[in-house]
């Protein structure tokens, strides 16, 4: 499972980002398909993108968007973020740097939902033109994508860096230094986008089944889950990304991943 969804995910962020050649003068492709949204976070901005970010859009009180998150969420739920998310295979690489790995306090995984009605949902709709506070103020994946390529390719943006910008490399930095340490730590702890998934994970088509009967507590599921997860007991969790390491582990196919209606 690791190396095929490995490749599915390469693939999506080739897919959703066809336009490389836009990094070597900053220009941003504003064809047709910026009209709708692709699955994971990615930055509208970004030179390579070809289609919206849904957490961009939602700022905007676009109904589309928010009918097109809801339906992803209730096919796929989190499997969008261990497949789908160019930001997620992003932040896997980043922990495979050799460091001390630290466990991550569950109540740290609720600060996303926060993010998510605060930054996605109140301000955005409370403010003037429907400033996207999320994507100005918080947002790495802009940072990264977007923000650095276009500073790096025009002179005149270079020119006009000030407070704003710098507390986005701030966010941006320490976003980097603790996904090195801890899986997935802007996924599981600031993405609003994973909480919307997180939210609708019990109910999706994409499941991870576990059977009691077949189970033989040998504990080898929870030992390689990334997310320090016990999926004998969590395998509905609002955090399980599906990645599927448990199911590879398990040698009596206790978990198994499945679509399925509930």
């Amino acid at each position: 499972m690791n190396v095929s969804r490995r490749l599915v995910q390469l693939a999506a962020t080739l897919l959703t980002n066809p336009f490389a050649a836009n990094f070597l003068d900053g220009r941003l492709y504003r064809g047709g398909l910026k009209n709708f949204c692709a699955p994971g976070l990615n930055c509208w901005s970004c030179p390579a993108a070809a289609f919206s970010c849904p957490i961009g859009a939602l700022q905007t009180g676009s109904f589309y968007a928010a009918g097109y998150t809801l339906l992803v969420g209730l096919l796929l739920g989190r499997a969008v973020c261990g497949f789908l998310c160019p930001f997620g295979l992003f932040q896997e690489l980043l922990n495979k740097i050799p460091s001390p790995k630290k466990f991550l306090p569950r109540p740290l995984t609720r600060v996303k939902y926060f993010v998510l009605i605060t930054f996605v949902l109140i301000l955005p709709a409370a403010l003037p033109l429907s400033q996207p506070t999320f994507c100005e103020f918080i947002c790495p994946a802009g940072t990264l994508e977007a923000g650095l390529p276009l500073i790096a390719a025009h002179e005149e943006f270079r020119r006009v860096l000030g407070s704003l910008f710098a507390l986005k490399m701030f966010v941006l930095v320490a976003v980097i230094v603790a996904c090195v340490v801890v899986h997935r730590f802007f996924c599981r702890v600031l993405c609003p986008l994973g909480a919307i998934y997180g939210l609708l994970n019990r109910y999706s088509f994409w499941q991870l089944k576990y059977s009691a009967q077949a189970c033989v507590d040998c504990g080898r599921c929870k030992k390689v889950c990334p997310l320090d997860l016990d999926p004998t007991k969590e395998f509905a969790s609002a955090e399980c990304v599906r990645c599927g390491r448990c199911v590879d582990s398990c040698p009596s196919c206790a978990l198994q991943q499945k679509v399925s209606a509930n």
